[in-house]
């Protein structure tokens, strides 16, 4: 991570965050991800966002981490960061899983 972030005087948030985040909710369909996504990310970085959220509702139903591993080829210490996401980080994973009518706890 970069020392020095841009931040909003009143928030304190790094502005170049917000940024990112207000074009990522302009885009309209999954095609329009897949080319934004496509030259945002490089391919490995593009992989590694695929595997954490191919992994979520796996674990989301109470999956074990090695069938989840056997299932989609994602690394269990992939599986263990993202399972400690759904446990008490931000609640992104379970707000996006709600709103997909994907989740089951």
């Amino acid at each position: 991570m970069k020392q020095n972030p841009i931040t909003t005087p009143a928030s304190g948030r790094d502005a170049r965050e917000d940024a990112l985040f207000e074009a990522i909710l302009t885009l309209e369909s999954v095609d329009d991800c897949r080319a934004f996504f496509g030259d945002l990310a490089t391919p490995a970085e593009l992989e590694a966002l695929v595997d954490r959220w191919a992994v979520v509702p796996a674990l989301a139903e109470g999956q074990p981490y090695r069938h989840i591993q056997s299932a989609t080829g994602v690394s269990v210490t992939t599986i263990g960061r993202v399972a400690r996401c759904l446990g008490n980080e931000t609640g992104g994973y379970r707000r996006v899983l709600r709103r997909l009518g994907r989740n089951n706890p």
